[in-house]
């Protein structure tokens, strides 16, 4: 890491929109080291009052079906409807891969060039708290730093939607045509997730079949049980290579943050999220210190070769630990 600023050095930084000093709180945050953790902590609850202003807008799809390149149109779709843009991108392998993000941002040709938009990869597997944790705290710091538009990016579709689901305000969920087949080849969970679902790539001799796949869509949609935000969520289509049905899609995102504004819905979902985050770490850290214990590795130690060698179950192996 380049040098550590001050409290106030950052807070000012990010509170100026100063992009250069947001992206070395994001590496802070990032941070395994201690010491770099608790001045990341200090740094969250001191930029807390100036954050939580944004829609908060989480998107997936099955693969190939064009997010960065719809987040690319719809993006600069924003911008022009004078919002600032903000993209997290996830990548539940990063651990391993080092993630995706470069490619991504490639892809976003028109965003990652625009001086009102921020892309940036979000830490992922192998840090404390994990997805959630790190990308909700970059969310703050964002919102903090102006903007008004926070899209957070998953890679596929997998758990990292059921975290990004619960840090986000929307829900939006990417298909392509030939619903049919699609349908079967994504998870149920996933779809009762969706607050919108845009069928993309509806250009060229692929605009009547994604017309059939939205009707497709609509028709499953009322086989799932009604959401607790009282929202029907709607099916769109658009063309991110030809621009077109980006309006749609943010009316259809605005439509929904009235409703769930007018119902209070929108305040409770956050605070739900809030206790879901408070939740995890505490879970975290209690782990955490309960394994930093040396008797408690040692008896690990030895239960872990008992259980691989099938002399005890991993039930009676837990249940055998002196937790005191």
């Amino acid at each position: 890491m380049s040098k550590l600023l001050s409290i106030t050095e950052y807070v000012n930084g990010i509170t100026s929109e100063n992009i250069s000093v947001l992206s070395k709180a994001i590496t802070l945050i990032e941070s395994r080291k201690v010491e770099h953790q608790e001045l990341a902590s200090q740094l969250i609850e001191t930029i807390l009052p100036f954050s939580g202003k944004s829609m908060r807008i989480g998107i997936t799809g099955v693969p190939g079906v064009g997010k960065s390149t719809f987040i690319d149109a719809f993006g600069i779709h924003l911008i022009n409807e004078h919002k600032k843009v903000a993209v997290l991108a996830i990548d539940p392998s990063s651990s391993i891969s080092k993630g995706s993000i470069l490619g991504d941002k490639t892809r976003m040709e028109n965003l990652s060039v625009h001086p009102k938009a921020f892309i940036r990869p979000t830490a992922s597997g192998g840090s404390l708290g994990g997805v959630t944790y790190k990308t909700k705290e970059t969310i703050l710091l964002c919102e903090a730093a102006g903007f008004d538009s926070i899209i957070v990016e998953t890679v596929g579709v997998g758990q990292s939607e059921t975290e990004v689901n619960s840090i986000t305000d929307f829900f939006l969920l990417l298909m392509l045509t030939g619903a049919g087949d699609e349908l079967q080849g994504i998870k149920r969970g996933i779809m009762e997730m969706a607050d919108g679902i845009v069928i993309t790539k509806a250009d060229g001799n692929n605009i009547n079949k994604a017309k059939s796949a939205r009707a497709e869509f609509a028709n499953a949609l009322h086989f799932f049980p009604p959401s607790e935000s009282g929202w029907i969520p709607e099916v769109k289509t658009c063309s991110a290579i030809e621009k077109t049905g980006m309006e749609d899609v943010l009316t259809m995102i605005d439509k929904y943050h009235r409703h769930t504004l007018k119902n209070g819905f929108f305040h409770e979902k956050r605070k739900n999220q809030n206790l879901i985050s408070f939740q995890k770490l505490l879970d975290e850290q209690l782990k955490k210190q309960f394994l930093s214990s040396q008797q408690i590795k040692n008896q690990i130690t030895e239960l872990n070769q008992k259980v691989e060698q099938g002399i005890i179950s991993p039930y009676g192996a837990v249940k055998s630990i002196n937790w005191s």
